[in-house]
């Protein structure tokens, strides 16, 4: 009986405690979703986070698939999320292949590429002609700015007005807080950028990224695929460098 009683004494004391441990994690679930780069920069804050038990609800509106599957993926990606509960709508403000559409994309499409500009680039689009204005560091980003902008699906042309910056910020200028990217965030864009691109096998790949460092596992059907995923990997925005540990099927 004494046992019995005691036992039951120690589960009420530590029930308050669990669940204050339980809503502190929450919260802090909350917390990282709502400051994480692809929540406040990419999706531009349009998506509500509530957390219960590490089951987290999302809603808002996004503008497309790929907005909502990285909505999803970034949530998943933080730390005591048990599962994910989508109730986002997709609505898009734009019609889609529109001038408009096309702009959207370029700018999304910037804002996840590590070695390009979102912030000093200015996108408009014009019957198909995709107009670039702004400043870049170096020609090398000038260019790469309008190659990314070509690949969306509809822009006829480019016409690339970006200004090379002779005034560059010296090497370890700190970065500001919309430059900054979190783990969560380089993760989910890491895998977006194997599923978008047809020459990998996302599906049979893992991607975990810890202080920047992105790791890859799983398998590759080739040493020229396990190539690929480390140059997609390491143009991702955040990403410090890149440990491949893929294994090539013989």
């Amino acid at each position: 009986m004494k046992f019995q009683k005691l036992s039951a004494l120690l589960i009420l004391t530590a029930s308050p405690l669990a669940l204050f441990a339980t809503a502190d994690t929450d919260r802090k679930i909350e917390d990282t979703a709502k400051a994480s780069y692809n929540y406040h920069t990419v999706l531009d804050d349009s998506v509500k986070v509530k957390a219960k038990d590490g089951v987290v609800t999302l809603t808002g509106t996004v503008q497309d698939k790929d907005a909502n599957a990285l909505a999803v993926d970034t949530v998943e990606n933080i730390p005591g999320v048990t599962s994910v509960k989508n109730e986002l709508t997709v609505k898009s403000t734009v019609e889609e292949h529109s001038d408009a559409w096309m702009a959207l994309k370029i700018r999304s499409l910037l804002l996840v590429k590590g070695d390009v500009s979102a912030t000093s680039t200015k996108v408009t689009v014009v019957n198909g002609v995709a107009n670039l204005t702004g400043t870049a560091d170096t020609l090398a980003q000038k260019e790469l700015t309008e190659a990314y902008a070509k690949d969306i699906e509809g822009v006829k042309s480019v016409k690339n007005d970006i200004v090379v910056n002779t005034k560059v910020a010296p090497a370890g200028t700190p970065l500001t807080v919309g430059e900054k990217i979190d783990d969560a965030s380089i993760t989910s864009q890491v895998k977006y950028a194997l599923l978008s691109h047809k020459s990998t096998s996302a599906l049979k790949t893992k991607v975990t990224t810890t202080d920047g460092v992105v790791r890859v596992t799983g398998d590759a059907s080739s040493a020229a695929e396990k190539s690929l995923v480390t140059k997609l990997a390491a143009g991702v925005r955040g990403a410090k460098s890149v440990k491949n540990d893929m294994s090539v099927k013989s």
